[in-house]
């Protein structure tokens, strides 16, 4: 190899390195951008919101799925359930409106409506669910306490149909009214307990007042009974009277009618009638011991005698 070209060689080395160098910077910097703008998509899912917070306020609220970014390094992204979701608040023990003790466990269905205000007011799920705990149960004790002890325990007394959508209503207004974005669909009571030191009492009055009841439906029954019992003989008796009337006017009217048989028969032949009724007569008067005295001229002897006037 001569001079010129090792000369040559040595002047292109520095030109590749420096081609080399700035061709690694462009495709390092092209992954790290590529790197920055896939680490800054996101999806967002049918069943969630996704907030966008830039030091550490919400700039924009996000809830049609699909595919969308954020600015690198000043903003972040969470995540809020859309779907509702089950409370189950912690059981407490309430003061009815006669003094006495209750114990309630009910359980509350909720969702965020207004991810913004959540954020704002409530800050986290947690605290929104602490907060809405305090307005069901704030909400039940007052509503309960205005009933008595037997008006909630007695099931054809209870009002607590009616009384759960009450409850809701009054915990959204609640709600509402300091702006924390969720609304309670549904709140219900699921248990109502006594304190042990209640239960035997409740249990025996309760068993007092079905037994109480129950007397009442056999007293009401019997007295039923006896109504049917006693217009049925009053109906069979004025159909007995009906018959046995229809049965002497029926028999009247036959006697009248035999009699007038009779005496158009009779009338028909005098002499025979005589001789009828005089037989008639020795049915009733004669028999194996009789003995019959008669004068010679006597009709019985006569017709004895076969003689016959």
């Amino acid at each position: 190899m001569d001079n010129n070209k090792v000369v040559e060689m040595k002047e292109r080395d520095p030109l590749l390195i420096k081609k080399y160098i700035k061709t690694g910077i462009a495709l390092l910097t092209i992954i790290v951008f590529a790197a920055l703008l896939f680490s800054n998509l996101f999806i967002v899912k049918e069943n969630e919101y996704k907030v966008i917070r830039q030091f550490g306020e919400v700039v924009r609220i996000i809830e049609e799925p699909g595919l969308s970014y954020k600015i690198p390094f000043i903003q972040s992204v969470i995540s809020l359930p859309k779907y509702q979701m089950t409370y189950d608040v912690q059981e407490a023990e309430i003061n009815t409106k006669d003094k006495k003790r209750m114990i309630i466990d009910n359980y509350a269905v909720w969702k965020i409506q207004d991810p913004k205000k959540m954020i704002s007011n409530a800050r986290t799920l947690i605290n929104a669910e602490t907060k809405m705990a305090e307005f069901i149960f704030a909400t039940v004790r007052s509503e309960l306490g205005r009933l008595d002890y037997d008006e909630i325990i007695n099931d054809e007394k209870s009002s607590r149909g009616s009384l759960n959508d009450q409850i809701t209503e009054m915990v959204n207004a609640a709600l509402e009214r300091d702006g924390y974005g969720i609304l309670v669909t549904d709140v219900r009571i699921k248990r109502t307990d006594l304190p042990n030191e209640n239960e035997n009492s409740v249990f025996t009055r309760m068993i007092s007042e079905r037994e109480s009841t129950a007397q009442g439906y056999l007293s009401r029954g019997d007295a039923e009974k006896n109504i049917i019992v006693a217009n049925t003989d009053r109906e069979v008796k004025e159909m007995l009277a009906k018959a046995q009337a229809d049965a002497d006017e029926i028999r009247s009217q036959g006697e009248q009618e035999a009699a007038k048989i009779y005496n158009n028969s009779y009338s028909k032949d005098p002499e025979f009638y005589q001789l009828y009724r005089t037989l008639e007569s020795y049915k009733k008067t004669i028999d194996e011991e009789t003995v019959i005295i008669l004068p010679f001229d006597s009709p019985y002897a006569n017709i004895l005698m076969g003689e016959m006037n």
